[in-house]
């Protein structure tokens, strides 16, 4: 039993898995390759060259591979790559990649991403994050692991999340979002530490007291972000478990740019 429904519009160079089923009304262009066990729902439109891996599950009234709200885009053949495992609810926008960056918007695996969110063009998304309902981002926004997106959160161009970080409902982010932290407000503001996520996520205890010791110098000890970091940087000697996170709070801390700064 064939597993498209028959009105469905699937170009005849489509690469689909025999595994993968379409919904009715669907359409599905020439560039697009879609992973074994996938199913795609009702009046969806995937196009462009749009890449999807294996046992995604896609809702009905998706727009996946349009080209990008960009006036400079002039046909280029960019990309749309998702993942694997991903749950991607209804009427959401995913737009492919712009010449003017990478030209890839990239979405990873096992994410949970609600109805009506947004992802402009370049934007790369990491593994398991929630983006729920309304969550906007903005082009070449780049997403760490396992971030949570409150409702109606809205991203600026270019703003940098790391990962482990979490919006409140219809946080305005202007500025990059360091790992583990919590933000709320237009414009965001850091308000804690995802310590609840980290301890379900099998956080250790030296770990945490780590976090909670980087969120005190980022926003507690009224320093500098040249001298919090030189702080965060000692904490190993007395931690020795949280040298991959404190590494890679340093490692988003330096990429941060004078001009666009970190939520504080």
């Amino acid at each position: 039993m064939s597993l498209i429904h028959p009105t469905a519009l699937v170009d005849p160079a489509a690469e689909l898995d025999s595994s993968v089923a379409v919904g009715p009304y669907t359409v599905i262009g020439p560039h697009v390759r879609i992973g074994a066990g996938t199913t795609v729902g009702a009046h969806c439109v995937i196009e462009g060259h749009t890449t999807i891996g294996r046992d995604n599950r896609i809702f009905q009234f998706n727009s996946l591979g349009a080209i990008p709200q960009d006036k400079k885009y002039a046909g280029e053949p960019c990309e749309l790559v998702i993942g694997d495992r991903n749950t991607v609810r209804e009427f959401c926008t995913f737009n492919i990649g712009s010449p003017g960056d990478k030209g890839v918007t990239r979405v990873g695996d096992d994410n949970w991403i609600m109805a009506y969110v947004h992802l402009a063009h370049d934007c790369t998304v990491g593994n398991k994050v929630i983006f729920a309902n309304n969550s906007q981002l903005a082009g070449h926004v780049e997403v760490g692991d396992w971030v949570i997106l409150g409702g109606f959160t809205v991203v600026h161009q270019f703003v940098r999340i790391g990962a482990h970080a979490m919006t409140a409902m219809c946080s305005l982010l202007f500025a990059d979002l360091p790992p583990f932290v919590m933000c709320q407000g237009q414009p965001a503001q850091a308000r804690s530490m995802n310590f609840e996520g980290l301890r379900r996520r099998g956080f250790s205890a030296e770990r945490v007291s780590a976090v909670k010791a980087m969120h005190k110098h980022l926003y507690r000890d009224d320093l500098t972000l040249e001298a919090a970091m030189q702080r965060i940087e000692a904490l190993p000697g007395d931690k020795p478990e949280s040298v991959p996170d404190v590494a890679m709070m340093l490692d988003f801390l330096r990429g941060t740019s004078a001009q666009r700064g970190i939520v504080r």
